[in-house]
């Protein structure tokens, strides 16, 4: 298949798994996964209960019905401010961190929303200042603001855009936002979606007055309705799902909020070949997992996720020598930031990351660098924060983290190396077991008749056969005992089992 240089959004929808891919040309720029087993709940509207309160920690534990309690923060049960886009906003009472406990002792009730997911031991992190998102507008059902993206500048736009949001209906105590997306879009579509949004809203609020059970009250929409909601924007030539059923919902769906125009764009994928091998997506797929990513010019980063932090790893790689030392560094670092800004959102990675760029001498090319990395990140949807280079080398930043990354939602860790990718080696088990076989003999040194058989790995029994031998040879005469080996090829490499060659009974020390 040709690929043209178009912009397109691919959408594989199956029983236990959806998948959605942003090609740009031939460039993979996002892939999103949603396992119809594994409930996001990011996003998601709560009735919970204040079940403690910790005031050294400025942050509360609420049950909201999951098996983990929730932790929020004292700020974020304050009303926020959005300061940045705010057009007007009627005066408040100003709630302090202290007032929390007062406002929201145990036992309380109260909406909040996840915007972290579980990770780990951790619990969801949860806040009170509720937000459901529409594509062209954020809905504020706990605040007076009325605002307008910032990155919409033009001043006639955001006058229209103004007078539009002005002539909606909003309820008293309710805030609107206007998104980027609404920018020289018809009033008929804001006021839609306006409609829309409040009428959820009115839900979640009947649902609470019905019952204060502890439970969910709202979700974020599905993986497909999101990606065509943050991603079906203007430079989007093209939306291609493999999915009847789906289609014909985006299609109706988008027709309305965007009319028959946009909505042409949908396309229904009916080929034989699955459509990731058609668009050569799943290729794309099986490199975002690899530790190695390679540069254009021959230099390439490693990339280690932890659990505390993230750690890439930049190297110079084969075209060392080709030019200038210094030449040959800066261009490695350049092209490592354009490289990393894209696998931090391919790979969904949040929290603290540390690059360990290629040293250089030159203080105004470490600036130049820090200056690029900025650039590229600005426009990541997830918001990052990223510090100059030290002393060291190192350039840390953290991105906001709200759910697992790709690598720890499609993997588990392995159950043989508990995700550390390292197992021991045959000569580490083979000290394992003659530490284990001495002591046993020596205890067990009245039995006369003892005879004693090592079942083990195939790897390890070939080490013991071999570099080995003379080892065991010197255990059997230093105590007078019957020593044999047998292979296992159902035993993990780390596994081994000492029994009485006679019984058959394991022999344990």
């Amino acid at each position: 298949m040709i690929m043209e240089n178009k912009r397109r959004i691919i959408i594989n929808s199956e029983k236990l798994e959806t998948r959605v891919a942003l090609l740009n040309g031939n460039c993979l720029e996002e892939y999103h996964v949603e396992r119809k087993n594994k409930v996001n709940i990011v996003g998601a509207i709560f009735i919970g209960k204040v079940v403690n309160i910790q005031p050294a920690l400025q942050a509360v534990f609420v049950d909201i019905g999951t098996e983990k309690n929730a932790f929020m923060h004292f700020e974020d049960m304050l009303p926020a401010t959005f300061d940045d886009i705010n057009i007007s906003k009627k005066d408040q009472k100003r709630i302090k961190l202290d007032d929390i406990p007062i406002l929201f002792p145990v036992g309380s009730t109260l909406f909040v929303q996840v915007i972290k997911d579980s990770i780990g031991t951790k619990g969801p992190r949860v806040t009170t200042n509720i937000t459901i998102p529409g594509r062209f507008l954020v809905f504020l059902p706990f605040s007076n603001h009325i605002g307008i993206s910032k990155k919409i500048t033009e001043p006639k736009e955001r006058e229209r855009l103004k007078k539009i949001m002005f002539k909606l209906p909003i309820p008293e105590g309710v805030g609107l936002i206007c998104r980027t997306a609404a920018e020289e879009r018809k009033a008929s579509f804001l006021k839609n979606e306006f409609f829309m949004l409040l009428e959820k809203w009115n839900a979640i609020e009947k649902a609470k007055k019905e019952s204060n059970k502890l439970r969910k009250v709202y979700e974020e929409p599905s993986l497909i309705e999101k990606s065509l909601r943050d991603f079906f924007t203007e430079d989007i030539d093209e939306v291609i799902i493999d999915d009847q059923e789906n289609y014909d919902y985006i299609k109706n769906f988008t027709e309305k909020i965007l009319g028959k125009k946009i909505a042409g764009r949908i396309i229904f994928h009916n080929k034989a070949e699955p459509i990731f091998e058609y668009y050569r997506i799943e290729e794309k797929i099986s490199k975002i997992f690899e530790r190695t990513v390679n540069l254009p010019s021959g230099g390439y980063i490693c990339i280690d996720e932890t659990e505390a932090l993230i750690a890439i790893d930049v190297n110079t790689g084969s075209v060392r020598g080709q030019w200038r030392d210094s030449e040959v560094i800066f261009n490695t670092n350049m092209e490592a930031a354009d490289e990393i800004a894209h696998q931090l959102r391919l790979r969904n990675i949040g929290g603290l990351v540390v690059i360990d760029f290629i040293d250089m001498d030159n203080p105004a090319n470490n600036e130049q660098l820090l200056r690029k990395m900025r650039k590229l990140l600005k426009n990541d949807k997830v918001k990052a924060n990223v510090l100059p280079i030290s002393q060291f080398g190192l350039m840390q930043m953290t991105r906001k983290r709200d759910q697992q990354s790709l690598l720890d939602r499609v993997y588990d860790p392995c159950p043989y190396c508990k995700g550390t990718g390292k197992v021991k080696s045959p000569l580490s088990i083979s000290v394992e077991i003659q530490r284990q076989l001495k002591e046993l003999l020596k205890r067990k040194s009245y039995d006369k008749n003892l005879s004693v058989r090592v079942i083990m790995n195939p790897t390890v029994l070939a080490r013991l056969k071999n570099e080995d031998e003379r080892f065991l040879i010197e255990l059997e005469d230093k105590y007078g005992k019957d020593l044999s080996f047998r292979a296992d090829t159902m035993l993990h490499i780390e596994e081994f089992k000492i029994i009485d060659a006679v019984t058959a009974e394991e022999l344990l020390c």
